[in-house]
């Protein structure tokens, strides 16, 4: 399709991605191994930056950049016309860097014998649906899942990167996949995601829409938290049914208003940074999208811009299943559980 047909592309500020375009498709190795891209996209993304490297680039010439150097691919996922889009944040929480009443909980570092699967990795015995595995004396084996690590399944191992106020806290953590912990002395440190156990992701928001005759529609992160915040032994067995296990490294050289850490290895723009299927898509690729979301505030925004494909998620999966990164703090995180809204969804792929 021809970008010129696109609702708004003669008004997005498609300068502002492109200099983000610029700064790399993904780190070499990225913080999670994604599609492999045509050699035409690293190269597109060099082209970017050697343009700001000889001087200014104006609006136009980013447009051209993107129009002349893509052919535009409407993304329709089977059986549907339009795509599905939800919205994530980075969360901020209190921590401590010492264990106590007040923090009892343990975030953990990754542990050294965690292998993740690499595309084309066979693993034998295994389950396929395992995306990461234990490595012992004797091969490879499944890592404990949620239930065993609460068990104690790591403790005496020395993982324990700091500590937080509650089982809650951490899982809202590890779904979101990074986050800031206010330290007791006011001090920030950042944290990134470092791997993952490998066990399948299970949505506690769709269990607690089920077993409560809670519309879908109508089950927002807000809602989740306040019931699992309720009850501790109910947020307890609920929170076991997600035997996916994210664990995490502190990064404190991150600057204050960067975002948080992609799958790309890069960091994240609000509203200009989508999570997509790392087994489909390749980091750094732009795609356009469009739709209407909450604004968080009781009204709506339209959206009709670009976005670069920076990140990835367990649960997002499909061809027109995206994630998009809000902001960071409570309020990004109050927009982003609103957002589970249909959007249409135009890849660009390097001519």
């Amino acid at each position: 399709m021809a970008p010129a047909a696109l609702a708004g592309w003669g008004t997005d500020d498609q300068l502002a991605v492109l200099r983000l375009f610029a700064q790399g498709c993904e780190t070499d190795p990225p913080l999670r191994q994604g599609a492999v891209p045509s050699p035409a996209l690293p190269a597109l993304c060099t082209k970017a930056a050697a343009l700001f490297a000889t001087g200014d680039v104006t609006q136009d010439a980013a447009r051209r950049f993107f129009a002349d150097n893509f052919t535009f691919w409407r993304i329709r996922p089977p059986g549907a016309d339009r795509g599905f889009m939800t919205g994530y944040f980075e969360p901020e929480f209190e921590g401590s860097l010492t264990r106590s009443d007040a923090f009892p909980t343990p975030l953990y570092g990754r542990p050294t014998d965690l292998v993740t699967k690499m595309p084309g990795d066979d693993w034998q015995g295994l389950d396929p649906a395992l995306t990461s595995a234990r490595r012992t004396a004797n091969g490879l084996a499944p890592f404990p899942d949620r239930g065993a690590i609460e068990e104690g399944a790591l403790a005496g191992r020395g993982l324990e990167i700091l500590w937080m106020r509650d089982p809650v806290d951490r899982f809202v953590l590890q779904v979101q996949g990074s986050g800031r912990i206010r330290l007791p002395d006011g001090k920030v440190t950042r944290l990134v995601y470092s791997g993952r156990n490998g066990h399948p992701y299970t949505s506690l928001g769709r269990e607690l829409s089920r077993r409560e005759s809670i519309p879908p529609e109508q089950m927002t992160m807000d809602k989740l938290i306040a019931r699992l915040k309720a009850d501790a032994g109910f947020a307890r067995e609920l929170i076991r049914l997600n035997r996916s296990f994210v664990f995490f490294a502190r990064n404190d050289n991150l600057p204050t208003g960067s975002g948080p850490i992609g799958g790309a290895g890069l960091p994240l723009t609000p509203l200009r940074s989508v999570a997509v299927d790392r087994s489909l898509w390749p980091y750094g690729m732009p795609a356009w999208i469009e739709t209407v979301i909450p604004d968080g505030k009781g009204g709506t925004e339209k959206l009709a811009q670009l976005v670069l494909a920076q990140d990835t998620g367990t649960a997002i999966i499909g061809p027109a299943r995206i994630d998009l990164f809000v902001g960071s703090g409570a309020e990004a995180g109050h927009r982003a559980g609103l957002i589970r809204h249909p959007f249409d969804f135009v890849v660009l792929w390097p001519r």
